[in-house]
């Protein structure tokens, strides 16, 4: 094998992996919706914006014929929409990260998976010049350091719900 299919190859595993992981970051949001009943500490958009692209993505897999495609972003489409059917389920209203000057409700495993997600395939999608690779995935990239500089601006122990008392 080439050195560049080697690196391809490594490229597209690294893709699936980080992939899979993001994915696989909503079952502890499900297994807390399910155990409190509720969304407390959860938001709506990331779930709405990774079906969304993977059923993008799984067309275009299903137009290219690439199977690691299907299948990634087939697993990612049903992972994705359980997780939607689940926050509807047991969501009275939305959570207001900037209103509330708190990341509480942002899962922060989320946001480094989506980066390194991203940031992979945008990487996978250029060595291989596709831009229907690389281009998709920038927003991914955006939005992952947007809720970086959230975290940043609304560190976690912020989110006390008490106040320490002055001696």
């Amino acid at each position: 094998m080439e050195a560049g299919g080697v690196a391809d190859s490594f490229l597209s595993s690294a893709c699936v992996l980080f992939t899979l992981g993001m994915f696989s970051t909503g079952l502890s949001d499900l297994r807390h919706m399910q155990r409190t009943r509720s969304v407390d500490n959860i938001q709506f958009l990331p779930f709405l914006t990774t079906d969304v692209n993977n059923l993008s993505w799984l067309s275009y897999g299903v137009l290219k014929g690439d199977g690691t495609l299907i299948i990634v972003n087939s697993v990612g489409a049903v992972l994705q929409t359980l997780y939607i059917l689940a926050y509807l389920h047991y969501s009275p209203q939305k959570a207001k990260i900037v209103q509330t000057k708190s990341t509480q409700r942002l899962s922060f495993s989320l946001t480094i998976a989506t980066l390194f997600c991203s940031a992979s395939w945008s990487i996978y999608g250029f060595r291989l010049r596709d831009p229907y690779i690389t281009v998709p995935n920038l927003p991914g990239i955006l939005t992952s350091l947007i809720r970086l500089g959230l975290f940043c601006k609304y560190p976690p122990e912020q989110d006390r719900k008490y106040r320490l008392l002055q001696t």
